[in-house]
């Protein structure tokens, strides 16, 4: 990739270069303990298999907003942020009980196999996909520590690691907490801000800064950029969520119906529903494995109430911050040029 050129093909290749050889190794030297660990340590390397490397790149952005060059260093810390999210998927697929994520088995589902001959095989694979994603966070810190940016580097960023996870667990906490509950369009926002755009897109910039010494103006203004934007690739989420197609997203599309998620898609309905429409909710809500005609009601409900405008109008507001936070960050040209990208990128897509 040229430094001063944004080439996400390019950049993608390179993270997945360092993920797919730091895991294999990882993978080898757990499944060298005992030959029986051999499934776990698949499923390690299948959960980097795939990945927009979203978080990557804006852990990268950060550093280069900063002034700092391009390094093979800087992208192997930033490819620890996709551990981060591998190791959140594993259990957000857990937490959900979700069949598909990219068109093929959850570790949960995939883990079954290797324990279908003992008693409470379901339950056993689901503690051993939980371990996965355990194992996955640390690895993330394992390779961020080894990623070969000086010591002094690593250290101004180490403590933002502690604020990533306390908030990425207190979104799923919320979320958890707040499933079943009477819908609420700020508490919705809550968990997305907690649960996905932090870690998405806020906090990878900040340690990206941190590592490259980015000053308080410099952190003040991608943060003002990054939670916005954060919220908008999870807006975007969520209606792709119910309105994409499977073969799209690579997951069910009655996941959402199905956990009865706090999305802001289903509070914006909900709050502009008459006592009728709640009660048609309320009952879609309640079946335990919804099907096609389930979702094609919800769907109809949500569109003759208009959320799906109303979220997409949340979306463009909060682009529109965004941009505008970068604007005024004064960041050099091919940071602010690659970041307008991502901004448009991850809000305007099909999976």
């Amino acid at each position: 990739m040229a430094p001063d050129r944004w080439e996400p093909a390019v950049f993608k290749a390179r993270v997945d270069d360092v993920l797919r050889r730091f895991v294999a190794q990882e993978a080898e030297r757990f499944a060298d303990v005992d030959p029986s660990l051999r499934p776990v340590a698949d499923q390690l390397e299948a959960s980097v298999a795939d990945g927009k490397r979203l978080r990557a790149a804006f852990c990268y952005w950060g550093w280069r907003a900063v002034g700092q060059p391009d390094g093979d260093a800087l992208v192997r810390a930033a490819a620890s942020m996709e551990l981060v999210h591998a190791a959140a998927v594993v259990h957000d697929d857990l937490i959900d009980d979700s069949p598909l994520r990219h068109g093929r088995p959850t570790a949960q589902i995939a883990l079954r196999g290797a324990v279908r001959r003992r008693p409470r095989s379901v339950a056993a694979g689901k503690s051993l996909a939980m371990l996965v994603g355990d194992l996955l966070m640390g690895l993330a810190g394992q390779l961020f520590a080894t990623s070969g940016l000086p010591a002094a580097y690593l250290a101004r960023a180490r403590p933002l690691w502690s604020d990533l996870a306390r908030d990425l667990i207190a979104g799923e906490c919320l979320e958890i907490l707040r499933t079943g509950s009477p819908p609420d369009t700020a508490d919705s926002l809550k968990v997305i801000r907690y649960k996905t755009a932090k870690y998405t897109v806020e906090q990878p910039l900040l340690i990206g800064g941190a590592l490259a010494g980015a000053g308080e103006r410099i952190r003040e203004g991608l943060s003002a950029y990054g939670l916005p934007l954060g919220e908008a690739f999870q807006l975007r989420d969520d209606l792709l969520g119910l309105f994409g197609k499977p073969e799209r997203t690579g997951k069910a599309n009655t996941d959402d119906l199905k956990g009865h998620r706090p999305t802001a898609l289903l509070a914006e309905t909900w709050r502009v529903a008459g006592e009728s429409e709640r009660r048609q909710l309320r009952a879609l809500l309640g079946r335990r494995d919804p099907d096609a005609d389930d979702l094609r009601a919800v769907r109809e409900l949500m569109c003759r109430l208009g959320a799906p405008d109303r979220v997409e109008e949340m979306i463009s507001a909060r682009v529109e911050e965004a941009l505008g936070a970068l604007a005024g960050l004064g960041a050099p040209a091919p940071a602010t040029s690659a970041l307008t990208a991502l901004a448009r990128s991850v809000t305007v897509r099909m999976s």
